[in-house]
């Protein structure tokens, strides 16, 4: 039977450095990913593709503040579903691109009828109760000086911090993941055949307001916790995180730094104890891989870069994960 792969694919990772973030250089780091996502298709492997769109985003919202005297203003949920569109479309032309390159070419294995790509816009149900509500902790948007951070605050109720050295930013909650509302739409275009695109930025988030009904909320899902909950749901045999490093590292950055090829669940709540994982980078991809071995201890995971993506699907590079 043919295996299911969720890969989860880093919104910093469509910038190479900040002085490529234009929508031309971001869609030139996407053909670079689906080559490698195609090269897995092209091995049997049935995929489904998540990402994230915190640059996005934030892209979004600074240029809302900058045109606030001439149009209205973009909230943050709208932000995202303007993001799963537009990074969508670049997946989708993207992979179809690939696909057409292989078939001129002759590296498309015959007799193979290469999966159609589609994006689902993604909706997240949020707990309205959920603690990271009275704790906003996600920085998003422009960096600013302290005196127009505090002036913000006043005047539009936002929480602020200052971020690591660089500047003050505005900071919004960021709840856990209760439900994929597209999720029973994905299983049936995933059974059907085709590759989807769903969930990125971990999806909308939107709550069940007093009257029942679905109301967009100014919060951020984390992406990896999203795609876990995803691959969970799809029962994938293989939950695969895109980064920026090619495996996950102990005392990283460091002169004793020591790349791991595996880790075990119990390893990896060891190592995080030991603050081997950064807050802001490596620990909310450890937990999120952790929820979906726990949910699915048969299956497997796997942190690594869009070059290994092949090799670590196939258990020879990357950091392997696995239940125990």
């Amino acid at each position: 039977m043919t295996k299911l792969a969720v890969i989860a694919v880093g919104g910093n990772s469509l910038i190479a450095n900040a002085d490529h973030r234009s929508v031309a250089d971001q869609y030139a780091a996407t053909v670079e990913t689906c080559r490698h996502i195609v090269d897995l298709i092209c091995n049997g492997w049935q995929v489904v593709i998540t990402h994230g769109n915190g640059p996005q985003v934030g892209f979004i919202l600074r240029r809302s503040e900058l045109a606030r005297n001439e149009l209205h203003e973009v909230p943050l949920d709208a932000c995202g579903a303007d993001t799963q569109g537009a990074i969508g479309y670049m997946f989708q032309r993207a992979i179809r691109n690939e696909y057409d390159a292989r078939l001129r070419d002759g590296t498309m294995p015959l007799h193979f009828t290469p999966p159609a790509p589609v994006t689902v816009i993604t909706q997240t149900l949020v707990d309205a109760s959920d603690p990271a509500f009275s704790d906003p902790s996600k920085p998003i948007g422009s960096f600013m000086d302290e005196q127009t951070a505090r002036e913000r605050a006043e005047a539009e109720g936002w929480s602020v911090v200052e971020d690591a050295g660089r500047g003050w930013r505005r900071v919004v909650p960021s709840p856990l993941p209760s439900a994929i509302l597209e999720i029973d739409v994905i299983r049936r275009l995933v059974q059907s055949g085709f590759l989807v695109i769903c969930c990125g930025g971990g999806g909308i988030p939107v709550v069940r307001n007093t009257n029942g009904l679905l109301e967009g909320v100014e919060a951020v899902i984390d992406k990896d916790l999203a795609g876990a909950t995803l691959s969970t749901l799809l029962a994938a045999d293989l939950f695969l995180i895109s980064t920026a490093v090619p495996k996950v590292a102990l005392h990283f950055g460091q002169p004793d730094q020591r790349w791991l090829d595996s880790m075990t669940i119990t390893e990896a709540l060891t190592f995080n104890q030991e603050g081997h994982f950064l807050k802001g980078s490596m620990a909310p991809k450890i937990a999120a891989v952790l929820n979906f071995l726990i949910a699915r201890p048969a299956a497997r995971a796997v942190i690594t870069d869009p070059a290994n993506i092949l090799s670590a699907a196939n258990g020879s590079a990357g950091t392997q994960i696995v239940s125990g």
